[in-house]
């Protein structure tokens, strides 16, 4: 009730005001951010909740809002040009300034997020080396948890020096071709030496390194306990490791859900709550169990439908303002929608993010309906204004 009714209020307003007032919704976001720190209330190892009376709030939940806005209009502006270091700058730091203040109140998930508005930058000009950078600094993460340290310093070198080899006319012309080699390689093992340890033991709380170790099936190295005993179990003499424990009876709900699923509020590991969380963050795996592959197909269907039709609406729009905000709506839609499943289905992290206009939440749910308000209000006016 209370988003619609925000809805109808949304749609009354004149859509000039979004791009006049997007500075104001950006800092408006940012002060609620900073609010949390004195008044938050920690729930469920989150520090990024604020009470009111029986209502809670989530600050990180509305500055996506906030993100989209204040994103859309620096884009919009004349003098933005993502070939000057300038424009790239200012636009990053509007994104990760609250990703910032996300992961400091202890809600990496959220945070996030966030890293999904650089996709808006990329369609609107944002060099393709930054996303090709960035793909390559995750791979090199995943590979510094799979393998071991020296054995990927050695293929690191190994790479490099083949590199040089196949590019030794090119250094012979231009010698800052091998420094730019020798810095790249310092960066890469830089990264997998000290980077991610570092982010592992000092910036990720334990539960979430047990996460990320339990997706790639690793047992957590001892020195990212951050002091804690390994808990043994008596009876099987091996750890116990509760984010495994949830993935492992996510997936066997997924499973046992079959071809047709068991019917609605029929399914044995969701109705007698071996599944965690299985109205918020795994609320895919009571959809899976009870309609089964064909109930998931069905999901999947309406959620591409929409975000087809997101994107559709961000290419008709005549307005720069309009079409960057609809990518932006888009690209958080994707990023909670494929998050959200693979976490569901083990093939990701358990980051705690909710799935758009189902899981269980009133800030989400507020959130996802005010993008897609202010969405369908600016497309309204697509043939009236450039803005």
């Amino acid at each position: 009730c209370i988003a619609l009714a925000l809805g109808l209020f949304i749609l009354l307003t004149d859509s000039k005001s979004f791009p006049a007032t997007a500075n104001l919704w950006y800092a408006a976001g940012i002060f609620l951010l900073l609010l949390v720190f004195p008044f938050h209330s920690a729930v469920k190892g989150t520090e990024s909740i604020i009470r009111i009376g029986g209502f809670q709030f989530q600050p990180a939940e509305f500055c996506k809002i906030s993100v989209a806005l204040a994103l859309a209009k620096y884009l919009s502006l004349p003098d933005t040009d993502f070939t000057k270091p300038k424009s790239q700058a200012i636009a990053s730091a509007i994104v990760l300034v609250p990703a910032i203040l996300t992961i400091l109140q202890k809600e990496t998930g959220l945070a996030l997020v966030f890293f999904s508005f650089f996709l808006v930058m990329y369609r609107e000009g944002l060099p393709s080396g930054y996303i090709i950078i960035g793909s390559a600094i995750a791979v090199l993460v995943v590979a510094t948890l799979l393998l071991d340290k020296n054995l990927l310093a050695i293929i690191i070198s190994a790479i490099t020096g083949i590199v040089i080899f196949l590019s030794w006319r090119r250094i012979k012309r231009d010698k800052g071709l091998l420094i730019k080699i020798v810095l790249i390689w310092l960066l890469c093992v830089g990264i997998q030496r000290f980077g991610v340890p570092f982010l592992f033991a000092n910036v990720f709380g334990k539960h979430q390194v047990e996460r990320i170790y339990s997706t790639i099936g690793k047992d957590i190295p001892d020195e990212y306990l951050k002091g804690e005993q390994r808990s043994i179990n008596e009876k099987t003499g091996k750890r116990d490791n509760t984010a495994d424990y949830n993935v492992k009876q996510a997936k066997i709900a997924v499973g046992s859900g079959g071809l047709i699923g068991k019917g609605l509020l029929s399914g044995t590991q969701t109705r007698y709550g071996f599944v965690p969380e299985q109205r918020t963050d795994f609320i895919f795996v009571t959809i899976a169990e009870g309609f089964g592959f064909i109930g998931c197909v069905f999901l999947l269907g309406l959620y591409a439908i929409l975000l087809f039709r997101i994107v559709h609406i961000a290419e008709r729009q005549r307005s720069t303002f309009s079409r960057c905000y609809a990518y932006g709506v888009a690209a958080v839609f994707f990023f909670h929608i494929a998050v959200n499943i693979c976490m569901a289905i083990g093939l990701a992290p358990v980051i705690g993010i909710p799935l758009p206009l189902i899981s269980y939440g009133g800030t989400s749910l507020l959130t996802f309906s005010i993008l897609l308000f202010i969405l369908i209000r600016l497309d309204a006016d697509r043939q009236m204004v450039l803005r």
